[in-house]
């Protein structure tokens, strides 16, 4: 960001947020409005510190629990009777329901559904566990972009200037699988995950690769797609057993037909 030598104050990623406990009685400016940046400006709140999140990009924001199940799981046993568009026009509504407006708290919707922009951006909708009320209380403040920083101020792009003691980054994460992965060693590892940490192969066929090695999870599609992933794992893990158990079976009833011939 403009303006990060003159800042003169802590920042830092989530990936190193443990606990509100160390900004009681802080403005802490939380850049980014998914899963992670709701649940720290929530943790904030419950310490007593001051959270203000960032929030740059439309976002969808659903109930945890809908109709008294999890949204999650509604999702995925309509999914198996309806389309995805078809889905989302019900997560929204019972969402709307439930939820409200949250467009007036400075949280816009995107245009395409919560599951469908999840299988083609790889977006995760939010799953709120508190924060929006923080949000409809002023407990958690919403504001636009940030254009650049000041010393110990954040200037937005609406012109307004924030005290700020402290900035978390929720700005997502990358794939580090290049270092844990001895490319060196396992050749296949090249083959089967691109530059960026992920399967060369699109989804649905990433799951696969070379000398008995799989990948769960690299999807993009959250929970649903690591399932699938699973899933075909397993059965080819139990494909694999039974083929080389029949092998090995033949190669002993071989053995004992020659030592019994001898």
């Amino acid at each position: 960001m403009e303006g990060s030598e003159e800042f003169g104050r802590q920042v830092m990623h989530t990936s190193d947020y443990r606990s509100g406990e160390a900004y009681r009685g802080r403005q802490v400016l939380v850049v980014g409005c998914g899963n992670s940046a709701m649940e720290v400006c929530l943790d904030l709140c419950h310490h007593n510190a001051f959270p203000t999140m960032v929030v740059r990009d439309a976002v969808h924001v659903l109930p945890r629990e809908t109709f008294g199940r999890s949204t999650f799981e509604l999702a995925v046993s309509l999914m198996k009777w309806l389309p995805v568009k078809l889905v989302d026009k019900v997560l929204l509504i019972s969402s709307w329901m439930i939820l409200g407006n949250i467009e007036k708290y400075g949280l816009r919707r995107p245009s395409l559904g919560p599951l469908e922009l999840k299988n083609t951006q790889g977006k995760t909708p939010v799953l709120d566990i508190g924060a929006l009320q923080k949000i409809k209380t002023g407990e958690i403040k919403v504001v636009p972009g940030i254009k650049r920083l000041l010393h110990g101020r954040a200037e937005l792009v609406d012109g307004r200037i924030l005290d700020v003691d402290s900035i978390i980054l929720a700005t997502g994460y990358h794939s580090n699988v290049h270092s844990w992965l001895q490319v060196d060693t396992l050749l296949q590892g090249t083959e089967f995950f691109n530059k960026d940490g992920f399967p060369r192969q699109a989804f649905p066929d990433g799951w696969k690769g070379g000398s008995g090695l799989y990948a769960v999870g690299f999807t993009r599609r959250g929970l649903s797609g690591a399932s699938m992933d699973a899933v075909k794992i397993a059965e080819d893990i139990g494909r694999v057993w039974k083929e080389e158990t029949r092998q090995a079976k033949r190669i002993t009833a071989c053995h004992r037909r020659c030592t019994s011939q001898n």
